[in-house]
């Protein structure tokens, strides 16, 4: 029998192909036979072949039923190796030697003791690139610890099993409490972490910060997800708290640039910005008091117009006419 037209054109070495099949199926979707089949350029038989001799090798490839089937690559009781292009070998070690340092306690050993075992098998080209990071790069130390590891990972399960939680919490004043709330999401913040919850103790929502959490028990009991006050992402409502100031004052300014560029330059804590058209924003500031307002307003790197409230113009008046006497002062030693 004559060998088949597309299998001559495909991959010929049996081990190349069983790689670049892996590589396939790491790209988290269903695959049929004939889609791999084509994709490699032998037969379907030759791909199922394949697939036995990956699933000989440790690697847990589950078959669909029925006339389109398909396969995937699914979870097992081990991890078998795992095949990683340059650029995702080099982000990966990039990111456990960022770990390293990192805002969470517990994980620097590991992430050291991963990171050598990742630089190991890195080709020498790859290899060369990542030590060189390491030894052009380092971290400013930071005195305060990041919340526990294990912690963190406690809380992301139950955020995502909607499941009640009851934790101790110390506040940055007043006593200690015991919580029983319904956690939503984790925020990263700056060298923080947050979590978003509604409290029902007290029927409202709050941000707790992580590293003041303590002897959290996960109580099973489950219930629907709640949505935060006015559809807010979790991001925008932990940068609107950590935003609020002692004033209740909120500024409206609109920025004359796009809004990707504007969100380059607006911090979140500052507000939030909406588009109005293609090249101008608007931004609702989080409340504080005018004086503090008016300074992180001047403070903006983009042209923008201030809509109000009229309690801010007097201290942006003073800004800038502060600003203009150190130029004149400048100015009068230079003639």
């Amino acid at each position: 029998m004559s060998a088949d037209p597309v299998a001559t054109r495909g991959v010929r070495d049996p081990a190349a192909r069983l790689l670049q099949l892996l590589s396939l199926l790491q790209a988290s979707r269903d695959w049929t036979g004939v889609e791999l089949a084509e994709r490699l350029g032998v037969t379907p038989r030759t791909i199922r072949r394949d697939i036995d001799h990956l699933r000989e090798l440790g690697y847990p490839v589950e078959a669909g039923q029925g006339n389109i089937g398909g396969y995937r690559l699914v979870a097992g009781t081990a991890m078998p190796p795992l095949l990683l292009d340059d650029d995702e070998a080099v982000a990966i070690a990039i990111s456990l030697r960022t770990a390293s340092t990192a805002t969470v306690s517990g994980i620097e050993e590991t992430s050291l003791r991963a990171l050598a075992k990742l630089e190991q098998v890195l080709p020498s080209r790859l290899r060369h690139r990542v030590r060189c990071l390491a030894q052009a790069a380092t971290a400013v130390p930071h005195p305060v610890a990041g919340p526990d590891a294990d912690l963190l990972a406690a809380l992301a399960a139950a955020c995502v099993a909607h499941e009640k939680i009851r934790f101790s919490y110390a506040p940055g004043r007043g006593e200690p409490s015991r919580r029983l709330a319904e956690p939503v999401r984790l925020v990263a913040a700056g060298r923080r972490w947050y979590l978003v919850a509604y409290d029902l103790d007290r029927g409202d929502w709050r941000t707790f910060r992580v590293d003041r959490i303590d002897a959290l028990h996960r109580t099973g009991s489950r219930v629907p997800e709640r949505a935060l006050p006015d559809g807010q992402d979790a991001a925008t409502y932990v940068a609107g708290v950590l935003g609020a100031g002692p004033g209740s004052c909120r500024a409206e300014v609109i920025v004359h640039a796009p809004i990707e560029r504007a969100a380059e330059g607006v911090p979140a804590s500052l507000g939030v910005l909406e588009q109005l058209d293609e090249h101008s924003c608007r931004l609702r500031t989080a409340p504080d008091t005018p004086e503090y307002l008016a300074f992180r307003i001047a403070a903006l790197r983009l042209d923008y117009t201030l809509v109000g409230p009229p309690e801010i113009v007097p201290h942006l008046r003073r800004i800038a006419e502060r600003a203009l006497g150190a130029i004149e002062a400048v100015r009068g030693q230079d003639r």
